[in-house]
């Protein structure tokens, strides 16, 4: 397991990093038993993860809960993640967000503190400077973003320092790599990938259209048509990315490397990246991404994979955002 350090703050979070919304169960996710989650947490632990990303807006709370018990006599040696909701980001709200955020994670400090998403109806002056102050009291000990476009980024990066940018990428979900990644990059800012595995659908679970799930094929890379839980009116690229998915997985045949552990390992391969999160809900899941921790694959591979996926990048375009045509990103 390689760590990369968090700016100048010598935090050191892992490449690879549990993402506990799953957590929550609920609706989304479905019957989730705490015990379970906890194990996740442990198994995560034992093989180097020592990063852990959660927020508020996962189930009400219901996740940092679940993670503050996780990691209850263990703090001192992990990292945790959280958000403040783009509703929450008025100086007031901010410290009320923040300060519950701490009691459901059972800590009195967050390591990396991230804005959820941009609120474009408030000042961001306001919003860094409560967030420097909380700083300052050793409540929050860095500050990161999730879901900043160029111009929001480059914004909030001229008024504080920004040790992150959380987004969606993955071999089918390149569109960072046109404006924002290069942007991060350049101010230093380490990029923290969600969808890693682009929903499951890089690890070659899916064959055809009707094998996707409803929660998967709202993305954009499906027609409108696809599911009922869409909100784009794109007409997709079923048969492009279907295509692409039978060349991948014979490039992991010919290579005899797992589909999934080869599209991690492209990605951990890329400038900019400094983290991944990947969801397990148990302790068998997380021991299912083991081989993905310590295993490399060659330029070459990573080179025919770029050219594998480089059509559904082509058409995807520079709109970063998975579900909305018209993006909320900007």
């Amino acid at each position: 397991m390689k760590y990369t350090e968090l700016g100048q703050s010598k935090i050191n979070i892992s490449q690879f990093a549990l993402g506990c919304w799953p957590f929550a169960g609920g609706e989304l996710w479905g019957k989730q038993d705490d015990s379970d989650s906890i194990d996740a947490v442990n198994e995560s632990i034992e093989n180097g993860i020592n990063f852990f990303d959660t927020a508020p807006g996962y189930g009400e709370g219901r996740s940092e809960e679940v993670l503050g018990t996780a990691l209850l006599n263990k703090r001192q040696s992990n990292i945790i993640g959280t958000k403040v909701p783009p509703s929450d980001l008025s100086p007031k709200n901010i410290r009320k967000a923040c300060e519950d955020s701490l009691k459901r994670l059972k800590t009195d400090y967050i390591d990396l503190y991230q804005i959820h998403w941009p609120n474009h109806d408030l000042p961001i002056n306001d919003s860094v400077n409560e967030l420097k102050k909380l700083k300052e009291e050793g409540k929050i000990l860095t500050i990161g973003v999730s879901n900043f476009g160029k111009k929001d980024f480059t914004e909030i990066s001229e008024l504080t320092e920004v040790v992150t940018n959380q987004l969606p990428y993955n071999g089918f979900w390149r569109a960072i790599e046109f404006e924002i990644k290069p942007l991060c990059v350049l101010k230093g800012s380490g990029i923290i990938c969600y969808s890693p595995l682009a929903q499951g659908l890089l690890t070659g679970r899916y064959r055809k259209v009707e094998d996707v799930p409803d929660g998967v094929s709202r993305s954009r890379l499906f027609s409108k048509d696809t599911s009922k839980l869409c909100r784009h009116k794109d007409s997709g690229c079923e048969s492009l990315l279907f295509d692409c998915i039978d060349k991948l997985i014979n490039l992991s045949n010919t290579y005899e490397i797992d589909p999934a552990v080869m599209s991690l390992c492209w990605l951990k391969k890329q400038k900019g990246v400094i983290s991944m999160l990947v969801g397990a809900r148990n302790k068998k899941e997380v021991i299912l991404n083991k081989s993905s921790f310590e295993k490399e694959i060659s330029d070459e591979i990573s080179n025919l994979y770029n050219e594998i996926t480089e059509p559904i990048k082509n058409h995807i375009g520079d709109n970063p955002d998975m579900w909305n045509a018209i993006s909320e990103y900007r």
